[in-house]
C-alpha cells in the first residue's frame, strides 16, 4: 500500500478554514463583522500576512465584502450575488471563445421557454399589469439603444419573477450582461425595436390568457428570429 504524502499548507489556509467554520456555523452570520486584523492574528497565532490572504480569498468568493476603513462583513447571501461572482470570468470566455455564445444561446433557449410557462400558468392580473407596464416603458426608450436594451432585459426579468424562482431573474440579467455585444447587434437591426415590442406583445398576451403552449412558442419565435438577425448581421 503507497501512502499518499501530506499536503503542506499555507498559513493563511488554516485561518480561512477556521473562519468559514465560525460563518458555516452561524457564530459569525450574515450582516455582521469578522474580528480586527490585530484580534485574528493574536487568537491564531499568526501574521498579518496569512490573515489579510485570508480575507482575500473569502471575498474572491463572494463570502464576505471588504470596505476600506472598516472590518470585512458577512454578506447576506442572495441569488444574485452568487451568480454575479462568475461575471466577470463569463465575459472573458465569451471574449476568448466567441463560439461559447452559442451554448449561451441555447441554454438561454431552454431557461426563458421554461419560465414563459410557469409565468402563463402563474400569472395574476397584476403581473399582466407589470408587463404591460414594461412595454411602454419599453417604447418609450426606442430612442436610446442603452435604454431599449436594459428595458429588454427588464421585460425578461419580469416574466422570470412571475416564474416564482428567485434564481431566475439573477440569470436573465446575468446573461444579458455577459453577452451585451451580441444584443447590441440585434437591436441596430433595421426595424428590429418594433419587431421586438412586437413579439413581447404576443408573449404578454398568451400569459394574460394563461396560455402556456402559445407564450412558449411566442417566446421560442422571439428569440429565433433574434439568433437568426445576429447571424445575419455577422455574415
Amino acid at each position: 500500500m503507497t501512502a499518499e504524502p501530506i499536503q503542506r499548507r499555507k498559513l493563511y489556509q488554516e485561518v480561512l478554514d477556521r473562519l468559514m467554520q465560525r460563518i458555516e456555523s452561524g457564530e459569525i452570520g450574515p450582516g455582521d463583522q469578522l474580528p480586527s486584523e490585530r484580534e485574528l492574528m493574536e487568537v491564531y497565532g499568526v501574521g498579518r500576512v496569512a490573515v489579510r490572504e485570508a480575507m482575500q480569498e473569502l471575498a474572491r468568493s463572494g463570502i464576505v465584502e471588504i470596505s476600506h476603513g472598516e472590518r470585512a462583513r458577512v454578506v447576506v447571501p442572495t441569488a444574485h450575488l452568487l451568480i454575479d461572482q462568475i461575471a466577470g470570468g463569463a465575459r472573458h470566455l465569451m471574449r476568448m471563445q466567441p463560439e461559447t455564445l452559442d451554448h449561451l444561446k441555447e441554454a438561454r433557449l431552454f431557461l426563458e421557454l421554461g419560465m414563459v410557462k410557469l409565468a402563463a400558468e402563474k400569472a395574476t392580473p397584476e403581473d399582466v399589469a407589470r408587463l404591460q407596464a414594461r412595454q411602454v416603458d419599453h417604447r418609450a426608450s426606442m430612442v436610446n439603444l442603452d435604454q431599449f436594451m436594459k428595458q429588454d432585459m427588464y421585460f425578461h426579468r419580469e416574466i422570470a419573477r412571475i416564474s416564482g424562482n428567485p434564481i431566475f431573474p439573477a440569470i436573465v440579467e446575468a446573461m444579458f450582461g455577459w453577452a451585451s455585444a451580441y444584443y447590441q447587434s440585434i437591436v441596430r437591426a433595421p426595424g428590429a425595436e418594433e419587431l421586438t415590442l412586437a413579439e413581447h406583445q404576443k408573449i404578454i398576451d398568451a400569459i394574460a390568457a394563461h396560455d402556456a403552449p402559445a407564450a412558449v412558442k411566442a417566446m421560442s419565435d422571439h428569440l429565433t428570429r433574434a439568433s437568426d438577425l445576429y447571424r445575419q448581421a455577422n455574415l
